[in-house]
Formats: structure tokens, C-alpha cells, sequence
């Protein structure tokens, strides 16, 4: 793809790096270090937030997090740790009743995890998937709280926006939903991510696959404070999602929010000055 010129300083806060050398990514394609890097300077990315790509459950995220975080040293990366749990998300009957008797097992990340991951300086937030990962038990979520790192979270079909406003809005921690809750192309959760804004002042969104005009422009100009660029990066060329928001009827200072100042905001370490 040829090199984006648009004069925007632009950092991204969804891109996964895999870590496993020869191993087949879960989601979209393995990507090394150093392609990425370039596809981002090919998008005009100055900086941008990686984590590991989901993992089977009983590995545990542990060994994926430190080695994202070592492949970030010296680079225009910022590593997020992937977190799970042992409560089930969903809404059924079965669901909840196993969830009353759920506990941590060694592979389940425990709140010294958070303590540690949080005041280690190569870590800059958490990631949370929780129809594969599981939700975190509420001591692990207290212990969020009392750090107060951003973290992004995947909705899905199973798990949509409103149960994630039930499961962890509130706290004083900045829950960053992924792709507007809506992955892949559910523009209705989408919608509904949106509604959600005004009554959750903790709540952002990313544009990672968001490919509907109208949801974005509608998000930025109703809530020009709570949306955040993200690429989803390697499964979506950086230079296409950035097209996406270079596209849409919004002036320029909206999109140099959705760039630059609001992801600074929530992840300090974007901000200029910061690299």
C-alpha cells in the first residue's frame, strides 16, 4: 500500500502482536514486529497499544503478556496484558448458576496479577475478552478499580453492550469497548454502544472494524470526547482504517480527537512527548 500523507498524528489503541514464533494466530494473520511497524509508518501511526491475540484458555496469558511487552521495548508499541476469569458472561440460566460456585484456577488471572502487571512500568492497561477468556472474579475487578489502567474490552453477540454497562461500568476504572461493541458488523450492538455513552462516563469507544459511515460520524459528533482510534491491526491494514476516519463528513478537529487527543486521554503514555 503506498505511504498515507494526511498531517495527522495519529496513535492506535487496538492492534494485537503475536508473540509465538511459527505459531497460526486465532484471529486474522501473524504478523512480526517489524511488518508492523511498518504498515503503521505507512498509515502515519506514531504509537500504538498491542496485546496478545486470544489463547486456548487453560495456557493461561502470563508468558504471551511478558513476551508482548518485550517486543514492545525500543519500539512505537505500548503493551496491554490480556486478563481472564472464571465467571461465565452470557446470560443463561446455566450460566449463572455455575457462576455462583465459580473460582480462580492457577491459569485464571488472580489480583496480585493486577498489582503486578499494574506497577510494572512495561504495562500500560489490561485487554479483556470475556465470552473466550471468561469475566474476572469481583476480587480481580476491586483490584482494576484500585489501580484505575483503562481496559479494552471485546462485546459479542453473547455479550453485548448492555451486559458489559451491568459487568463492569461504573468503576473507576475507563472500559474502552472494541469496534464500538459491535465485531463483526453488528451495526444494531453497535447502535446500542453508542446510546450507551451519555449514561456512562467511563465508557469509550474504538473504531477497530467499524464500517459503517453513519455509526462513526454519529458517535464522534454526539460524543466527540469518547471516541478513540483503533485499527485492529494485522487482521486490518492500519492504512484502511485510517482511511475510514479520514473519510467521514466530520471536521478536522473532531478527527484530531479521535486521533490524537482523546487516546491520549485514556492512555496517557500516547500523548506527544511521550515516546
Amino acid at each position: 500500500m503506498l505511504e498515507l500523507n494526511h498531517g495527522f498524528r495519529i496513535v492506535d489503541v487496538n492492534a494485537t502482536l503475536e508473540p509465538d514464533a511459527g505459531s497460526v494466530a486465532t484471529r486474522g494473520r501473524e504478523v512480526r514486529p517489524e511488518q508492523l511497524e511498518r504498515e503503521y509508518h505507512q498509515a502515519g501511526v506514531v504509537r500504538a497499544v498491542v496485546f496478545p491475540d486470544r489463547r486456548e484458555p487453560s495456557r493461561g496469558d502470563l508468558r504471551a503478556n511478558n513476551a508482548v511487552a518485550r517486543l514492545s521495548v525500543d519500539r512505537s508499541f505500548l503493551a496491554f496484558a490480556r486478563i481472564n476469569g472464571p465467571r461465565d458472561p452470557t446470560s443463561t440460566a446455566t450460566a449463572r448458576f455455575r457462576n455462583l460456585t465459580a473460582s480462580r484456577d492457577d491459569h485464571h488471572t488472580a489480583p496480585s496479577d493486577v498489582e503486578q502487571y499494574a506497577y510494572d512500568d512495561r504495562f500500560h492497561g489490561f485487554v479483556l475478552d470475556p465470552v473466550h477468556d471468561g469475566l474476572p472474579d469481583a476480587e480481580t475487578l476491586d483490584q482494576l478499580d484500585d489501580v484505575g489502567l483503562p481496559v479494552v474490552v471485546d462485546a459479542a453477540r453473547e455479550f453485548p453492550p448492555a451486559a458489559v454497562a451491568e459487568a463492569l461500568l461504573g468503576r473507576s476504572f475507563p472500559v474502552v469497548l472494541a469496534g464500538f461493541g459491535g465485531y463483526p458488523l453488528d451495526r444494531e450492538r453497535m447502535e446500542a454502544a453508542v446510546d450507551l455513552i451519555d449514561a456512562h462516563d467511563d465508557l469509550y469507544l474504538d473504531t477497530s472494524y467499524v464500517r459503517f459511515r453513519e455509526v462513526l460520524e454519529r458517535a464522534i459528533l454526539e460524543h466527540p470526547d469518547r471516541v478513540l482510534f483503533g485499527s485492529g491491526a494485522p487482521s486490518a491494514h492500519p492504512n484502511v482504517a485510517v482511511m475510514e476516519v479520514l473519510t467521514l463528513d466530520v471536521s478536522e478537529d473532531l478527527m484530531r480527537r479521535v486521533f490524537t487527543k482523546n487516546p491520549s486521554r485514556v492512555v496517557p503514555a500516547l500523548a506527544p512527548g511521550e515516546q
